[in-house]
């Protein structure tokens, strides 16, 4: 796609010069710039980047004192705190790679990932569901150390004595010791050993299901992260002297909040609004208290925002950008939402194995509903033949979504086989296949009309059907099952299985079946029914066919 500036909305150039540098750098450039500015209010705290950057070198001295740094993994398991910063920078700025898990996963899920990414040391934090959680983990699997956070020390003091003395039951009283630490007891009063990162070195493992299968590790290096939030901060076309705050409600473990409120906040020299997680009435407040100027989201919360009965009494009038991704955004809900804040409310497009983001609409330049923009800058776009990928898709129609840039992944961790299905050769150039259709108009804003993956998007969040389907098959009664999303009002989709039963076993009600299938899975995998059926559709050679049944279904 050849974007010309006669065509091109977002405020600066198309190829406006992204610079090839480090995590460590950026930061360290932001802390020289403004050091006493607010980095992070957490519920009323505020730290700034001077402090911020002192306890994440204190965190990777310790990390290197414990015989952690170059070619190491360090696991983040945390809601978003702010230790989460200091973790995810200091383990950087000691060489190790940082893997990011979601505090959603169960046992299972965290140990596959643990066992698969090789990680060392997990920092989690005392509440009672994360830490159980990883303790059991630490106990079953080749994790050596875990590192333990205390809520209560984060916290405001009035909310921290209300959370001593009223929530006691949630919080958890960890075994320290030797394979147990406190999150004090890893940052030493000392220096770390400064190393020579490159923009090249792998800063971030961060799991996804790629095209098909069980979550792979996307491996995005230093120069991927760092070009990826000089991107963001280039299509912000508001005044740099004016205040930017950032609301922080998107989980920091995933991509979309890893890029746009991380570390394009301190690209930018940004102040992160933060709340440990998504709770309406929570952000609605802070919204108001911190005076938030940009907010990045899923449209599973802008829904939520609407529905809440003190939306109408909110104030909005800081607010001057919203940004939708994770999911499509429907017109209903875009529209609500703008006619409620006043406020533009833009969908933009993005991958795990593109750092975050690949394209938006301007935030005030000319925007097409139904689409998700441009392409950010230095960001090349193909569309491939549906049939054979290695060719160009016939003028006109649509295609397989392609995408070159400097943000691009380094390829999927330990998987040689997989990298060779999602990248392909063109134009002397390595481009990653989406698994997504697209159009793409003369102004060179993309629509995306069909999608070749089979992964469900619940609320943001990505979920693999064939992993319900393995949970679901193991049940005795079941012979054979299908998930497919199916469409919901809140959350975009929702899975629904879909499955046939074992003649010779007591035949257990659908709704029995969704109860025991929704105790065994993620919070974001639970189904919404199970249909029982007498058969399920398959292709002429016997396997089944979830395409078709998508199709019987969903028309």
């Amino acid at each position: 796609m050849d974007v010309s500036s006669s065509n091109y909305h977002h405020p600066r150039p198309w190829d406006t010069p992204i610079e090839s540098t480090t995590m460590p750098a950026l930061l360290a450039r932001g802390v020289a710039a403004h050091p006493d500015r607010t980095l992070i209010d957490f519920l009323g705290r505020k730290l700034s980047y001077q402090a911020m950057h002192a306890e994440a070198r204190r965190f990777a001295a310790g990390l290197q004192a414990a015989g952690i740094g170059r070619g190491d993994r360090v696991g983040l398991f945390l809601p978003n705190v702010p230790i989460y910063l200091s973790a995810y920078y200091g383990a950087m700025m000691a060489g190790a790679t940082v893997v990011n898990f979601s505090p959603l996963y169960s046992v299972d899920e965290l140990s596959h990932q643990v066992e698969d990414s090789g990680t060392r040391l997990l920092v989690t934090v005392d509440a009672n569901a994360l830490y159980g959680t990883a303790q059991a983990v630490l106990e079953g699997s080749s994790l050596e150390t875990l590192v333990v956070g205390e809520l209560a020390g984060m916290l405001p003091t009035l909310k921290a004595l209300g959370l001593k003395l009223f929530k006691r039951s949630a919080i958890a009283k960890p075994a320290y010791g030797k394979s147990i630490v406190r999150w004090d007891g890893m940052l030493p009063r000392s220096e770390p050993t400064p190393l020579d990162i490159t923009p090249d070195e792998i800063a971030l493992l961060q799991y996804t299901g790629g095209t098909t299968g069980r979550p792979k590790g996307a491996m995005l290096s230093h120069g991927n992260l760092a070009a990826n939030a000089q991107q963001v901060d280039a299509i912000d076309p508001f005044d740099r002297n004016d205040p930017d705050i950032v609301m922080g409600a998107l989980p920091l473990f995933h991509v979309f909040a890893n890029t746009c409120v991380l570390n394009r906040s301190v690209v930018r020299g940004a102040t992160i609004a933060m709340v440990p997680r998504f709770d309406a009435g929570d952000v609605l407040k802070t919204l108001s208290r911190a005076k938030v100027t940009g907010f990045p989201g899923v449209p599973t919360m802008f829904q939520a925002l609407l529905d809440h009965p003190k939306a109408t009494q909110t104030d909005f009038s800081s607010l001057k950008i919203c940004i939708s991704g994770g999911a499509p955004l429907s017109d209903p809900l875009r529209d609500k939402f703008e006619a409620l804040s006043g406020v533009r409310l833009v969908e933009g497009y993005g991958l795990t194995e593109s750092s975050g983001v690949v394209s938006t609409n301007p935030y005030i330049a000319t925007r097409k509903t139904g689409t998700i923009g441009q392409p950010i800058p230095e960001t090349r776009l193909l569309l491939l033949d549906k049939e054979d990928e290695t060719k160009l898709a016939p003028e006109g129609e649509p295609g397989e979504l392609a995408i070159n840039g400097p943000q691009i992944m380094q390829g999927y961790w330990n998987l040689p086989e997989a990298d060779a299905e999602v990248f392909i050769e063109h134009q002397g150039r390595k481009w990653l296949r989406t698994g997504d259709v697209a159009r793409i108009d003369a102004d060179g804003f993309i629509e995306i009309v069909d999608r070749i993956k089979d992964m469900i998007a619940v609320g943001g969040f990505k979920v693999f059907p064939s992993q319900v389907e393995d949970v679901l098959q193991t049940h005795p009664a079941i012979r054979d099952v299908l998930v497919i999303g199916v469409p919901d009002d809140y959350h975009g989709e929702v899975p629904r299985a879909y499955a046939t039963l074992q003649p010779d076993q007591e035949a257990p009600t659908a709704e029995a079946l969704r109860d025991w299938l929704n105790t065994r899975v993620g919070k974001h995998e639970r189904v919404d029914q199970v249909v029982i059926r007498k058969e399920l559709p398959v292709t002429m050679v016997g396997k089944l066919d979830r395409k078709a049944l998508r199709a019987e279904v969903l028309g």
